[in-house]
């Protein structure tokens, strides 16, 4: 079995051919709930971002930050991804934002199956007034999250100072996915072997014209750049 994703595996052919299949089905299956995902958000009248990331790299932070940066002028709501518990859901609603919590149970990632019952709890909250912004935080992992469209419109990806500058060359299938990298936790960087130039190298050469943000969470630094990303976005 694979550690990652629990698949299985196989070194018998026909076995192989059945676990392709049956890994095919479940793509397609979820690529064609992803698009009504798509569609129900942009019925309600908002602008959906998937945000992947290691854990602890700070993706609560960012949105905690974020939150406050805009809740006063943009409708925001968050669909959080955990294996188990309620606790970054908690830590938005103190925010006054609605959240929704999935737990997965044991799986690497969300799908879009599960976030369509997020969405419709979401809408409930909303009340008939929709939402600018919907942040969907993803299960704290590199690898599985990148296989699947969870139906946004954006895909963002956090790779923090205390990971390494190597990330991207580790994980190309993530970084190729991206619409956004941010270097987070950039107050950290005096106390750790991370390269800026490496990381963004390695990024630009698996996705040569995407945008990279370095900003601290913590400090504010930098955090003006991905505001106004936000902002230009909401306008399209």
């Amino acid at each position: 079995m694979c550690d990652t994703c629990g698949c299985q595996l196989h070194e018998h052919h026909q076995h192989d051919t059945k676990v392709v299949e049956v890994n095919k089905s479940l793509l397609e299956a979820n690529q064609k709930q992803a698009h009504s995902n798509r569609h129900h958000i942009e019925k309600m009248g908002a602008l959906a971002i998937n945000m992947i990331s290691s854990p602890g790299s700070g993706k609560t932070t960012l949105l905690e930050r974020t939150i406050e940066a805009l809740k006063d002028t943009v409708k925001i709501g968050v669909i959080e991804g955990d294996i188990e518990t309620e606790r970054d859901a908690d830590r938005i609603r103190a925010k006054g934002i609605p959240a929704v919590q999935l737990t997965t149970g044991g799986a690497c990632h969300l799908d879009a199956p599960m976030v369509h019952g997020g969405l419709h709890v979401l809408e409930h909250f909303a009340k008939g007034e929709g939402f600018d912004l919907i942040f969907i935080e993803n299960v704290g992992n590199l690898v599985c999250p990148s296989t699947f469209d969870l139906g946004e419109h954006r895909r963002v990806i956090l790779l923090s100072v205390p990971e390494g500058s190597d990330k991207p060359a580790k994980y190309p299938s993530t970084f190729r996915g991206a619409d956004l990298v941010l270097i987070t936790k950039m107050d950290l960087l005096p106390h750790f072997d991370f390269s800026v130039e490496e990381a963004e190298i390695e990024t630009h050469t698996l996705k040569p014209d995407v945008p990279i943000i370095e900003l601290s969470s913590t400090t504010g630094d930098g955090f003006e750049q991905w505001i106004d990303y936000l902002k230009e976005m909401l306008k399209k």
